[in-house]
């Protein structure tokens, strides 16, 4: 496969898209890198469809701009040649077999390798030869995931794209993802399973209100929320009850005389050296979540 080299894989500059007085996108500025498996997190209403939709070319920007591969969105027929698509709610012609379906996807695209999109409906358990209009939710979002990942387009774009799927399903499109990843594709990931994003994303940018209000790598994220950390103890140690006013320690929690439970930011020097004069039966360290890291952002009235 020959990737384009130079420009970004996609680059969003101060694009905004207002419908009336509804800013669905505001200034948002981002740019992913060739290569990079990214993850477009955010509520309903955040505004990330109304992003992908201008990636796509189908909305006209407010103001700004997008670019694939260095070639304007709004230049539809040049920016597909370097993408393929997943919609949340996959359409396709009621009247075709799924094999039809996959060979006129084939022909709209820039190039599909035969071989791999056959083992993929083997993988992903595909019946080609029924009627679309036969077809379940789960089985029209394989056809559509079948195409994307079978396509040389160097940039995927998947929006949504586990909305219909088993478990075993979405395992083996984690597998897809991270053979994308390895043929050197870049994956744009807009989803609301944290946990899919968490185990396949290098980086996340995370969408409020048509704002990107962060844009980093998941161990960045992390760092920027506190851990849990829970110390259970041989015997009761008087030493410790000050344990909050050790620098980044927060919400000190004690169960019972024995265990304690407490929040910690930045660098746990000071809450060893504390715990060293301490008799510690266990030590136990949790790092938050992507879905505790995203609650943080949107409260958790916005699960």
């Amino acid at each position: 496969m020959t990737l384009p080299t130079g420009p970004a894989a996609l680059r969003a500059e101060h694009l905004s898209k207002h419908f009336g007085r509804t800013r669905a996108v505001d200034d948002l500025c981002l740019e992913v890198p060739p290569g990079e498996v990214f993850g477009f997190l955010g509520p309903n209403g955040a505004g990330k469809s109304t992003t992908i939709r201008t990636v796509l070319g189908l909305l006209r920007p407010t103001s700004g701009r997008v670019e694939v591969f260095g070639d304007p969105a709004g230049d539809v027929e040049r920016a597909h040649r370097h993408l393929a698509y997943v919609p949340a709610d996959v359409a396709l012609w009621p009247g075709l077999t799924g094999r039809e379906c996959l060979d006129l996807l084939a022909g709209v695209g820039p190039g599909t390798d035969p071989a791999y999109r056959d083992e993929l409906v083997e993988r992903f358990a595909l019946d080609v030869g029924r009627r679309a209009r036969t077809y379940s939710t789960g089985n029209r979002q394989k056809v559509a995931l079948v195409a994307a990942f079978a396509t040389r387009a160097p940039l995927l774009v998947l929006d949504e794209p586990t909305s219909g799927l088993d478990p075993l399903m979405e395992r083996e499109f984690r597998r897809c993802l991270a053979e994308a990843a390895a043929r050197g594709q870049t994956v744009f990931l807009s989803s609301h399973a944290l946990a899919e994003v968490e185990a396949v994303c290098t980086r996340v940018g995370i969408l409020r209100a048509g704002r990107l209000v962060e844009v980093a790598g998941l161990a960045e994220l992390r760092r920027l929320r506190r851990s849990e950390v829970t110390v259970s103890l041989v015997r009761p140690a008087p030493e410790l009850e000050r344990l909050e006013a050790l620098p980044g320690v927060a919400d000190v929690r004690w169960a019972t005389p024995l265990e304690v439970t407490l929040a910690l930011t930045g660098p746990p020097g000071p809450v060893l050296r504390a715990l060293g004069a301490a008799d510690v039966a266990r030590l136990d360290v949790r790092e938050p979540s992507l879905e505790e890291i995203f609650l943080d952002y949107y409260g958790r009235d916005a699960a």
